[in-house]
């Protein structure tokens, strides 16, 4: 279920080390070209929001595996995009489907028991991420010997190959609610008004998501140029440090299972502000930009699947709907990250994106402080 997530989630992170490449190749502009970024997770977001829920009303295993075949097709698509305006929309379409991975996320959470559920989810949750880190590597290395657009054919084969063998494996979970689909959505956003829990962690990781996205774009343009001046295969590698990541959800897992919910997300997000402190300082020092990313993962990580794991408790029934409206903002929050991060590096450079995610990951601690008096209020 990790790999499958990690195949379906790949193409929205192949575009990010190849932007220069991408901009001269279609000739379009640096800011379009930092709009890929957000096209990809709007994307996502839309079908957060609109094919997720499906998954407490439909058989999910007919639903991932449809939506991963959609996938391997769109990937092709966006192969032969002949401009930049084609190459947006198969962005969309591929990451619209790529929600297939949030289907099967919901699907390991309901196949484990209650104390188990942090780490299940973070497992399945290592693979999607895992899936977008090694992407930026494998399109950097595919760009250098083939173009961009080998990246997105090679990578159709193994999503198609994918979605037969989750037909073939995946075990049958029966849909926990009848809904039709108009009030399927309605359930969505009710839970949004009726769960003050989800509003709170949807807005506080929405944040989260905005600050770390920042960078995703940022160092690209940054390394793309003087004093570095990296090639896509060079910039892609910088995706292998956020292995590390990967690795401390795995841990933050471990302690939510725990009881250490809340103190693993105020880890996070401290990490995460800090991260921005040490961005700030590698504008022409890989030393220290590489700790400052390996931060920013590692901070990312522990508050998502915090996040995560508070809200599968909340009402089982609805899980899919919860992590509807809870992914749907997460990546709002990302693509509005990446947007104003193009804005702020073509006026305010690399101080301007840092002053940004820092600003960003305030916000977030903010709500997080928030919610604790809440909750000693209660």
């Amino acid at each position: 279920m990790a790999t499958a997530t990690g195949l379906s989630c790949a193409g929205n992170y192949f575009a990010q080390p190849l932007l220069d490449l991408i901009t001269r190749d279609l000739h379009i502009s640096s800011t379009l070209a930092g709009l890929i970024v957000t096209a990809s997770q709007l994307g996502y977001a839309l079908g957060l929001l609109l094919i997720v829920p499906l998954g407490d009303v439909l058989d999910r295993r007919r639903l991932a595996v449809t939506l991963m075949a959609a996938t391997a097709l769109f990937l092709a698509l966006t192969a032969a995009a002949p401009n930049g305006p084609a190459l947006l929309a198969g962005t969309v379409a591929v990451a619209l489907t790529a929600v297939g991975a949030q289907v099967v996320v919901g699907y390991a959470a309901a196949l484990v028991p209650d104390a188990a559920r942090g780490q299940a989810v973070a497992t399945v949750m290592s693979g999607i991420l895992l899936g977008g880190l090694l992407a930026r590597t494998v399109s950097g290395a595919l760009a250098t010997l083939g173009g961009w657009r080998t990246v997105y054919w090679v990578s159709a084969i193994p999503v198609a190959v994918m979605a037969l063998l989750l037909h073939r494996f995946l075990p049958r979970v029966r849909p926990t609610a009848r809904l039709s689909y108009p009030a399927l959505l309605r359930s969505s956003f009710s839970l949004l008004r009726e769960v003050p829990l989800l509003r709170r962690r949807s807005a506080l990781s929405a944040l989260a998501f905005a600050s770390y996205s920042g960078q995703i774009t940022a160092v690209t343009f940054l390394l793309a140029r003087p004093p570095f001046g990296w090639s896509e295969g060079e910039i892609g590698l910088v995706g292998l440090l956020g292995v590390i990541g990967v690795l401390a959800m795995t841990f933050a897992g471990r302690l939510n299972d725990r009881g250490y919910v809340q103190h693993v997300t105020g880890f996070g997000i401290l990490t995460l502000g800090g991260g921005w402190l040490l961005m700030l300082a590698g504008e022409r020092s890989l030393p220290w930009l590489a700790l400052g990313v390996v931060a920013l993962n590692i901070g990312q990580q522990a508050v998502l699947n915090s996040s995560q794991t508070v809200l599968y408790a909340l009402r089982p029934e609805a899980r899919n709907r919860l992590n509807s409206v809870f992914m749907t903002s997460f990546f709002i929050g990302g693509a509005t990250g990446s947007a104003l991060t193009a804005v702020i590096w073509a006026r305010g450079g690399w101080s301007g994106v840092c002053a940004l995610g820092a600003a960003l990951a305030a916000g977030a601690l903010a709500l997080w402080a928030l919610e604790r008096i809440a909750a000693a209020r209660a």
